[in-house]
């Protein structure tokens, strides 16, 4: 059994960062081995650089890493996927935006797509929303068919963010602590 102890959670964030908030922070401030994928530029993302930034973050890690992200940190995770030279334990993966979609807004979301297909290669959980406005909810249960993701239904949910009312959240923290607890250190 893996313990919050025995691992470096990383959080990766998406498009403008997580706030105060966000249940990202509030997880990241209760969990002593959590630290944040930080970017330089959180308005203006650039696909390249936010992969590159959660490469360097997980091959900095002294412990298994467990990755914690939300919207654009996904693609963000998953494009650095080739990069990662230390142990992915697994990931949790929240509100996946739709980087196919023409229609998305911000425009330069789509820069981060499409996402690769192949099956992850550490255990994954994918938490989508009936009503994200970033993503259909079809689009997120099939990438996360694609990735072998065990995937999780959170209804009526929005973005699963402060601004949808995702700043406790804890539902997401009891199947975040599951996910862990079956975890191989």
């Amino acid at each position: 059994i893996m313990k919050v102890k025995d691992a470096e959670i990383l959080m990766v964030p998406g498009y403008t960062n997580s706030g105060p908030a966000h249940w990202q922070s509030r997880w990241q401030a209760k969990l002593s081995t959590a630290r944040r994928v930080e970017q330089a530029e959180w308005s203006k993302p650039v696909r390249e650089d936010w992969s590159a930034n959660v490469a360097t973050a997980v091959n900095e890690a002294e412990k298994p890493v467990v990755i914690v992200a939300h919207s654009l940190g996904i693609p963000a995770v998953i494009n650095a996927i080739p990069d990662f030279r230390s142990f992915v334990a697994g990931a949790f993966l929240v509100a996946p935006p739709d980087v196919a979609n023409a229609d998305i807004r911000p425009k330069h979301l789509m820069t981060f797509g499409p996402y690769p297909r192949d099956p992850l290669p550490f255990p994954s959980i994918t938490v989508a929303s009936r009503n994200d406005p970033y993503c259909a909810f079809e689009v997120a249960e099939d990438i996360a068919a694609a990735w072998g993701s065990l995937f999780i239904d959170a209804g009526e949910a929005g973005h699963i963010n402060a601004d949808s009312g995702y700043g406790p959240w804890p539902e997401g923290s009891m199947a975040f602590a599951q996910f862990i607890s079956r975890l191989r250190p």
